[in-house]
């Protein structure tokens, strides 16, 4: 997993490159909005696309069974599961083909692949290199910005992302990694950062479930302030908060972070807050993901566990009833 990190910048191009031949002729235009059906890492990679470009159109992440009531028959539907195997993504994708709608898939492999060949749907392939799909964002995030790209909605944004990509320094972020699981230790981490940025730390959440194995939780200013605050009334040595904070925040904003890490370090609840690093907004998207990413290693390292597994989630996998 350690090379995986290390690695991660090169993600960007390829995953540019995997997409670079779509649109194909099955693609029936205008398009009305975007719907991407994904699970966990196959997901969250198109919530950071959409915050980052702060998008006109609609654009809806969905995360069932189900296409969401949003779905007309001019949506582009993107169906990403990177083992291509995922049960409620390929319900959808069952889902978007008996109603004719357009639909991109974005695999490495599996059921999807297949049916997307069998079908004629258009598809983007993307590395099987990577052992989970938490560690593979960099395909799928760059996967799915060129596909917005060529088929009109929004300009290419390749230059800008290969910028990001090669500014990334993942061996940097390492020993900072390193000393913030060292400050976790046994206890439970809870993310917070800006409404904005609220899927970063869902993100950071998830890298400590799946990779640190421990539980976690995350939330978002403002609204935490109006709820979520009253939860640290009384002592409680087992949390740790962690904000991730934008120095390029709404100034109130800011204010609210700073107060609020006081209030909570006064319960003597351990409070520490990032600063997000980067030139721009994508570069310190990445440099935070990247920090989660080396956090959560370590943090299964220095407890003995093996970072890669999630025998819980597979566990559950084998106890459903398989649809497909």
């Amino acid at each position: 997993m350690k090379k995986v990190i290390l690695d991660f910048p090169k993600q960007f191009k390829i995953g540019l490159d995997a997409a670079k031949h779509i649109p194909i002729s099955t693609i029936q235009y205008p398009i009305s909005n975007i719907i991407v059906c994904g699970m966990g890492g196959s997901a969250w990679p198109a919530e950071l696309l959409r915050d980052w470009l702060n998008l006109s159109f609609p654009f809806y992440v969905n995360k069932t069974y189900v296409l969401p009531p949003q779905t007309n028959k001019k949506s582009l539907v993107i169906i990403s599961s990177y083992s291509g195997n995922t049960e409620e993504t390929l319900s959808c994708y069952e889902e978007a083909k008996k109603r004719g709608l357009n639909i991109v898939g974005l695999t490495t492999d599996g059921k999807l692949k297949e049916l997307c060949q069998k079908d004629k749907k258009s598809l983007v392939l993307i590395p099987k290199d990577v052992p989970a799909p938490r560690l593979g964002c960099g395909y799928t995030f760059a996967s799915l910005a060129k596909i917005l790209s060529n088929v009109g909605l929004i300009e290419d944004k390749s230059k800008e992302i290969m910028a990001m990509a090669k500014n990334l320094k993942p061996a940097q972020k390492e020993n900072d990694g390193k000393k913030l699981a060292k400050k976790i230790a046994k206890k439970i981490p809870i993310v917070y950062t800006t409404d904005r940025l609220k899927v970063l730390a869902y993100i950071w959440k998830i890298k400590f479930n799946e990779t640190g194995k421990i539980p976690a939780f995350s939330n978002h200013f403002p609204e935490l302030n109006h709820n979520e605050l009253n939860g640290y009334l009384k002592t409680n040595k087992n949390l740790l908060v962690i904000i991730l904070k934008d120095n390029e925040e709404h100034p109130k904003i800011i204010e609210r972070m700073e107060i609020t890490a006081r209030l909570i370090g006064s319960k003597n609840i351990s409070v520490t807050t990032i600063s997000l690093a980067g030139k721009s907004l994508l570069e310190k998207i990445f440099n935070s993901v990247l920090l989660a990413d080396w956090a959560s290693y370590y943090l299964a390292i220095f407890r003995g566990i093996d970072p890669i597994p999630v025998e819980m989630v597979e566990g559950l996998k084998r106890k459903m009833i398989r649809m497909f």
